[in-house]
């Protein structure tokens, strides 16, 4: 599918806010057959649009009670200097999200964990002791009054 057009971008949206709504009320809300529906759909999974489908948890529920952004600068700016980093980070559970970006540092990660005690263990015991890093800086997530991440 090289182009989005205006019913395959509404079908998204609907995908997005419901990926378990079912393709006869996909079907409705779009104005579209059931058939009709279903091929788009098809054919957004085969070009690759819609990568998949997941769950939204209740973090709540799961024991997280603590969330944070945090800024990292690595010491050495190597090819492999990274390739360590991003190896390391990715066997660590509490990182929900690794982001490499422009700016100051090279890294933005997204942080879950139970309360601030095992944040810290985290910070200090495993992030801290990567000796690929120079410089953490944490944001502790206080709200999110919008969150859209699935």
């Amino acid at each position: 599918m090289s182009k989005i057009d205006q019913i395959s971008d509404y079908i998204l949206r609907e995908l997005k806010r419901d990926g378990r709504i079912s393709n006869l009320a996909l079907a409705e809300r779009v104005g579209l057959s059931p058939s009709a529906c279903l091929r788009r759909v098809q054919e957004l999974e085969r070009s690759g649009v819609i990568k998949g489908y997941r769950v939204v948890l209740d973090p709540a529920s799961l024991g997280i009670g603590f969330v944070a952004y945090i800024t990292v600068g690595l010491g050495d700016h190597s090819k492999a200097s990274q390739e360590a980093f991003e190896r390391a980070i990715s066997r660590a559970p509490e990182v929900v999200e690794c982001h490499n970006v422009t700016g100051a540092t090279e890294y933005l990660l997204r942080v879950e964990c139970a309360d601030l005690p095992s944040y810290k263990s985290f910070h200090t015991d495993k992030l801290g002791a990567l000796p690929q890093v120079n410089a953490i800086t944490s944001y502790v997530v206080m709200g999110s009054p919008k969150d859209e991440r699935a």
